[in-house]
């Protein structure tokens, strides 16, 4: 597996920062919040970035509102103050954020844009959701919509817009579809690339801002690696 960057406090790729809310677009590799890994988690390296920026004495407050997969990059939106993250939390939970993913698939979906419906059930020992066309017991109902923007020299360049946000749904609608995500060994790719990650970036984020009550527009460029780099 070849070397891959991980988030330091002295290189996170900080999107937008206010008093209230931070916006990071993550690496692939990076893991949002704590797990039996026991590897640092992104919110520790922003508490880490804000203690020093501000000179903050004690503890740094950061409240999580919604997570990505460790091998996806993209943004992550973090609440710095107790008021923002009730409120940024209800954002997300009735999903009044709009969210818009990138995907990279090698074989092309069979309509340039359409609605997928599926019913996700999830594996938790196996940390996998699998999609089924029928409902069946203790699967939720997952939609997305996607449209293919970009023919690449070998593979092809989804959008996607959720209208459901449940484990893993990007990977295992896509999979269902026999156009698993460049990387994901997990959701049927071939081979696995070489740092770890999947192709799959969360590209853009609107809302309004929960305390100023602005509309923000966020945008996080994908990693740098050449596929990426012709999808733009």
């Amino acid at each position: 597996m070849a070397s891959k960057i991980i988030s330091t406090p002295q290189n996170l790729q900080i999107i937008y920062e206010d008093n209230h809310l931070i916006a990071i677009n993550k690496r692939p590799g990076d893991i949002v919040q704590g797990d039996k890994t026991g590897d640092t988690p992104l919110s520790e390296v922003v508490k880490a970035y804000i203690k020093k920026k501000y000179n903050k004495p004690g503890n740094v407050y950061l409240g999580v509102a919604h997570r990505l997969d460790r091998p996806t990059s993209g943004l992550v939106v973090f609440a710095k103050t107790s008021k923002a993250l009730p409120r940024l939390n209800k954002l997300f939970a009735d999903k009044e954020a709009k969210k818009t993913y990138w995907a990279v698939v090698k074989k092309k979906p069979e309509k340039e844009s359409a609605t997928l419906v599926h019913w996700l059930k999830r594996n938790t020992k196996q940390n996998k959701s699998y999609a089924h066309h029928e409902q069946v017991s203790e699967s939720k109902q997952a939609i997305l919509d996607y449209t293919i923007i970009k023919k690449l020299d070998n593979y092809f360049l989804l959008e996607i817009n959720l209208q459901t946000g449940r484990h893993h749904q990007i990977r295992a609608q896509l999979n269902a579809i026999g156009c698993p995500i460049k990387g994901d060994l997990k959701y049927g790719f071939d081979r696995s690339n070489k740092d770890g990650s999947i192709h799959l970036h969360a590209r853009s984020l609107s809302f309004v801002h929960p305390v100023k009550k602005e509309l923000l527009q966020l945008l996080a460029p994908p990693p740098d690696d050449q596929i990426w780099n012709a999808c733009c």
